[in-house]
């Protein structure tokens, strides 16, 4: 098994995007990236230690390959946006695949490489690629949130702009919601 891991805004809407395929064995909300130990969501939500809100995804590359997971990945992100995520802002809401080997590290810039090129987006890509860290997971209420708080979860992405974004700049049959 490998571990993938990627920040794209509010962690609790990128779980459910990964979490029901045979070969993931596992979708964790976390912190990456950061310079506090073992942080909690209260300082996370303050901007100020450096990390990003990621899920970190325990996968069987065999049954679910890395490159399927860029592909889900890409489409539940605004890979433009240097300043968060739809309506979450801050540095703790941008994006960022965080690579855990070598062929992470190259599947995941040419993936960026050939967004780019298909100039789908007016702006820039913004979203970095750098090498994993210390991965810290969220507080147990954070995790799997869109089972345990389902109505609280759809109404928060619906105010958040992301299904509207990700349907004008995607293909309705090939992104997860």
């Amino acid at each position: 098994m490998q571990h993938a891991t990627f920040a794209g805004g509010c962690f609790w809407c990128m779980v459910k995007p990964f979490d029901e395929f045979e070969g993931i064995e596992k979708v964790v909300s976390g912190y990456m990236g950061g310079h506090v130990e073992n942080p909690s969501y209260e300082q996370i939500k303050t901007g100020t230690t450096g990390h990003y809100e990621v899920v970190q995804i325990t996968f069987h590359p065999e049954l679910f390959p890395y490159s399927r997971l860029l592909e889900i990945y890409w489409q539940q992100v605004d890979p433009t946006d240097p300043e968060g995520q739809f309506h979450d802002r801050g540095p703790q809401y941008r994006t960022a695949i965080f690579y855990h080997n070598q062929e992470q590290q190259e599947e995941a810039l040419a993936s960026r490489d050939k967004l780019e090129q298909s100039q789908k987006f007016s702006k820039p890509i913004v979203t970095e690629i750098m090498e994993a860290s210390t991965f810290y997971p969220a507080e147990e209420y954070h995790q799997d949130y869109y089972k345990k708080s389902p109505t609280h979860y759809k109404e928060d992405r619906e105010k958040s702009g992301r299904d509207e974004f990700l349907q004008v700049h995607w293909d309705e049959n090939s992104r997860t919601k």
